[in-house]
């Protein structure tokens, strides 16, 4: 029963990072990304190449975590959600550090998801 809270834990953080992608990479300079980010039309230009790296990280933190789901070989799929997650966390403590929304919206799902994880 755990290890199905896990799961789930897992894809919402996924599904969360594929998410920051889109938002970093396709949506920074739009409306909405102006909006979730706070940002002004003159600093979201001048920061997009960066929030579009950004977006790219978010992005293979999210192919990581489907990986560890779709992976046939249990400890495989073990130690790929301990990596991932353990990624996730460790950035999104960093990302606190500058706005402590980060670490409640990036950090925490993941922090839950890697308890349980380790709870099983």
């Amino acid at each position: 029963m755990i290890s199905m809270f896990a799961d789930i834990g897992v894809l919402i953080t996924a599904i969360l990072h594929l998410w920051f992608f889109i938002l970093e990479f396709f949506l920074w300079k739009k409306p909405l990304g102006l909006k979730l980010f706070r940002l002004e039309k003159e600093f979201a230009s001048k920061s997009a190449s960066l929030a579009a790296n950004q977006g790219v990280y978010n992005a293979f933190l999210s192919a990581g975590l489907i990986w560890s789901l779709l992976s046939s070989d249990p400890a495989q799929s073990f130690h790929l959600k301990i990596f991932f997650l353990s990624c996730v966390v460790i950035a999104g403590i960093f990302g606190g550090l500058v706005n402590i929304r980060i670490m409640f919206i990036q950090a925490l799902p993941a922090l839950i998801t890697l308890f349980l994880l380790l709870t099983i």
